[in-house]
């Protein structure tokens, strides 16, 4: 049994109110409460975000524990995910024993240490069944004679909205009425184009077009049309007047609007997104908060005053968890002296829930570390080794995913592979041949500078557009076909055969069916060769500079080469290498894309790095300043397609003898990588056990079967951030865990590739792994729930079922093994940094942003000294 408290709302005067509320901007207000929820984007460019990124400047428990209050969300991986990793064998008990020395160290106990930590032992032990073993008589009894210590242990204090304190109080009808009619509203107004009807005027605004629409939705009733009609014009003015007149402090106004945003994060997240994306939609998230709580006003204000129950702290459970936890009995408690009284219930209030589950993930944590420092360093490496003579290279994304395919690679002949950021530093937006349709290729926490377009010659475009369209076209005439009347009674007559056919294929041969239509598809679109617009050109139709200066171009392939640590003894053939994924009927596909590039393939900015680092006048300006590119060093592209483990050559020219005799050697060895990087990957997919006997099949299956829910497992398990050498880890098998970024500190006597791999890649993994971690400690909040029963909403997002929220982060079936048993570790991202202590030094002192995330507990950090030490940093 655990504790609760609620905050009463202080009820200031009007004249108070008045006052204060006169110099408040709601602007500003809805801006700051945003920081409590993270921007959404559509699920068709799913990219990773950090939930809490706006909330690092507090520690990760007060955000624990922020959240529990306010919206009753738990942020600790729970007792049944702890046990299965204790089973497991990946927490160590000595771990458990540090963390509550040091815990009890922090504490002004006042009473014996050994009583202290025998009850914090046996508070700490997993899979309790606690019961209520004592007379209930007997506990109210003492609890009455030590009434006179409640108001000395303290409150937890937070503020919820009064629709919330409602429902606590078992009037739920308002909480629900009020999230259905803002899920209502939200869909029609952020569809795409999923509606037969689209929300007319929405130009004017969410609030605007809210506000005249439903003051004559028949769906209402008479009365609250009525309200609703009679609300202010501008969505400034109703957030005002809805919040004066349900009583808000001045002081207490933020923390209000973040609890509304937090009801339904999801579609609030969404509202947030597009207030960032264009300027003419700034004010949406104000609009958003003053939908809401203007109709929070109007269904509850014949409730209102709500009475006010004002919960303290409950004795009687503080002096059970002592019968049970420090084996003392209820009498004993009349032979304490008062100040041993007040120092055992402090102990047992303090050492709550949330410290405890806390304690036993820092030690899950730290037995990972121990594991990955005795796999590190274990393999005897040293900064003096030398350096094989490679036949070819190739330059990976720092995916946890590459990790494994690399290693097979390595060890299949004379490769060297580096890892570094997908987007491979080139802050551009794509549009490919053909299309309209434009992508921000680098991570979201950043914007595109220049656009670059595939292009082909006017007459072959033309062509391909027509068949292309010709394509598009069944599609779209099927939709139109499906939400017209009278047209959809016969569109099962008329495509029921095709549709039957595609049926069965899909689900008796998956396989066979997939590449067979996607073999037709481009058989009949015939894409042509497309070339980059590399270079700058003026283009009246377009907000961002189209292709590089010459400048531009070198500076570009300067820093992505530096970044992957690859500026010298370079191979006859360098392949760079992007990522992208491939299922079937699955909304959750640009999930398996590369997250630094914004959630679609990488391979576009593998293509435009590659045909940059062949140019001449490139190379002529580079060995000027030493980078020397031998003239038999050709540069390619490739596609690691992670659900297949296949690699897929995007762009190869002409090459060179050396390079044509390394790209053969290749093409041989392929084959036997992917075999074996499919073999590591499969198995750990459930249902299928290891005795595969074509798993190239079985991956093509897996990856074309539309009812399959789990093509892989995505970045889930990720844990560790590496930064250095790939010599230090190339003997390692970091079991797809481990995002592996190159990094040479004698290259870097300024810290400056240091710093920008800090403030970028190190960063994108971090996003990354906090969303996996939300999504397996909070499923039913911040994931999206089972595949299964998910509903794609207005084209932007998912549901479950048709009344909602909009579905935040990653399926049951990207974290979970089952119902019970999680398949990811929720751990919190381990940097780990090779260089001398003076680099850490250096770089904590000038990135505040980093610090605070150490020191806030947002990452752990560990380091690698040139001797081979290994130095743990923060707490």
């Amino acid at each position: 049994m655990e504790l609760t408290t609620a905050l009463t709302l202080t009820q200031p005067s009007h004249l108070e109110k008045d006052f204060n509320y006169l110099n408040l901007d709601m602007s500003e207000l809805a801006v700051s409460a945003s920081k409590v929820i993270a921007p959404l984007g559509p699920i068709s460019t799913f990219a990773a975000r950090h939930p809490w990124a706006g909330l690092e400047h507090q520690t990760f428990e007060q955000v624990v524990r922020k959240f529990k209050d306010t919206c009753e969300v738990e942020l600790l991986p729970n007792e049944i995910v702890l046990l299965s990793a204790w089973n497991q064998g990946e927490i160590k008990q000595q771990y458990i024993d540090l963390g509550l020395k040091r815990w009890l160290d922090t504490q002004p106990l006042e009473m014996s240490r050994v009583a202290a930590e025998r009850f914090c032992k046996n508070a700490l032990r997993l899979g309790q069944q606690e019961r209520n073993q004592i007379a209930i008589p007997e506990l109210k009894s003492m609890a009455k004679k030590l009434s006179r210590f409640k108001y000395q242990i303290g409150e937890i204090h937070s503020v919820q909205t009064l629709s919330q304190r409602m429902a606590q109080h078992g009037n739920d009808s308002a909480v629900k009425e009020l999230n259905n009619q803002m899920i209502k509203w939200c869909k029609l107004f952020l569809d795409k184009s999923q509606a037969a009807w689209s929300m007319p005027n929405r130009e004017e605004g969410f609030y605007n077009v809210w506000r005249n629409l439903a003051s004559i939705d028949p769906a209402l009733p008479a009365s609250l049309r009525k309200q609703i009609k009679g609300l202010p014009l501008t969505s400034e003015e109703a957030l005002r007047e809805a919040l004066l007149t349900l009583e808000i402090s001045s002081s207490d106004i933020q923390s209000y609007l973040e609890a509304h945003l937090l009801a339904l994060p999801g579609w609030a997240g969404m509202m947030l997104w597009r207030s960032q994306q264009c300027p003419k939609d700034q004010s949406l998230l104000k609009d958003y908060l003053a939908v809401r709580i203007s109709l929070e006003k109007i269904l509850i204000k014949p409730y209102l005053p709500i009475t006010e129950e004002k919960q303290d702290v409950q004795l009687e459970v503080l002096i059970a968890y002592w019968y049970h936890r420090g084996d003392m009995p209820v009498e004993a408690w009349t032979q304490l002296s008062s100040a041993e009284i007040k120092a055992r219930l402090t102990l047992a209030y303090q050492f709550d829930r949330v410290v405890r589950e806390r304690l036993w993930l820092e030690a899950w944590e730290k037995t990972y570390e121990d594991r990955l420092k005795e796999e590190i360093t274990s393999n005897g490496y040293t900064e003096n080794r030398g350096r094989t003579n490679a036949l070819a290279q190739f330059a990976f994304c720092i995916d946890v995913r590459s990790e494994p395919f690399r290693r097979q690679l390595e060890n299949a002949g004379p490769f060297e592979t580096f890892g570094t950021a997908g987007f491979y530093g080139l802050p551009i937006e794509t549009c490919t041949l053909g299309s309209t349709r434009k992508h921000d290729s680098l991570p979201v926490m950043f914007k595109p500078k220049y656009q670059i377009k595939e292009s082909a010659s006017t007459n072959e475009l033309t062509k391909y557009k027509q068949r292309k369209q010709a394509v598009n076209s069944l599609g779209g005439t099927f939709k139109t076909l499906k939400y017209n009347l009278l047209a959809s009674l016969a569109l099962p007559e008329v495509s029921g055969p095709w549709l039957s056919l595609q049926t069965l294929g899909r689900t008796f041969v998956p396989g066979s069916t997939g590449m067979l239509m996607r073999k037709m598809k481009d058989l009949w679109q015939q894409k042509p060769s497309a070339e980059l617009t590399l270079d700058h050109t003026h283009c009246s139709n377009s907000e961002l500079q189209v292709g590089f200066s010459e400048k531009e171009k070198v500076n570009f392939v300067r820093q992505a080469l530096k970044m992957m640590g690859l500026t010298e003894y370079f191979a006859p053939l360098v392949v760079i290498c992007g990522h992208g994924s491939h299922s079937t009927n699955n909304p959750y596909a640009s999930a398996l894309d590369c997250g630094a590039c914004g959630g679609a393939s990488s391979g576009f900015n593998a293509r435009v790095l590659a045909s940059l680092c062949n140019l001449p006048e490139v190379r002529k300006t580079l060995a000027a300043e030493g980078i020397v590119i031998p003239k038999d060093t050709v540069f390619t592209a490739a596609e690691h397609i992670t659900t297949l483990d296949e690699l897929r050559w995007l762009y190869v020219p002409e090459l060179s003898t050396a390079a044509k005799e390394a790209y053969e050697h290749v093409q041989a060895s392929l084959p036997k990588v992917c075999e074996e990087a499919i073999s590591e990957r499969l198995v750990k997919l459930p249902g299928l056990g290891s005795q595969i006997k074509d798993v190239k099949r079985e991956a093509q299956k897996i990856a074309e079967d539309w009812s399959e829910v789990r093509p892989e497992w995505g970045l889930a398990r990720n844990a560790a951030f590496i930064i250095g050498d790939r010599k230090l880890t190339e003997e390692c098998d970091l079991e797809g865990r481990a995002f592996l970024q190159n990094y040479h500190w004698q290259k870097d006597p300024d810290g400056a590739l240091l710093a920008n791999i800090i403030a970028g890649p190190a960063t994108v993994a971090q996003w990354i792994n906090l969303q996996y971690y939300a999504s397996t400690v909070a499923p039913h909040y911040y994931g999206s729930g089972n595949k299964a029963t998910q509903t794609v909403t207005s084209g932007v997002g998912v549901m479950q079922g048709n009344a909602s929220d909009l579905m935040l982060g990653l399926p049951w079936q990207s974290v979970m093994l089952s119902d019970q048993e999680a398949y990811h570790a929720p751990l919190r991202l381990l940097l780990v940094i090779q260089a001398p202590s003076e680099y850490i030094d250096r770089v904590l002192s000038r990135n505040r942003d980093f610090r605070q995330k150490l020191k806030n507990g947002w990452i752990r950090l560990a380091s690698i000294d040139p001797e081979g030490n290994w130095k743990s940093w923060g707490k």
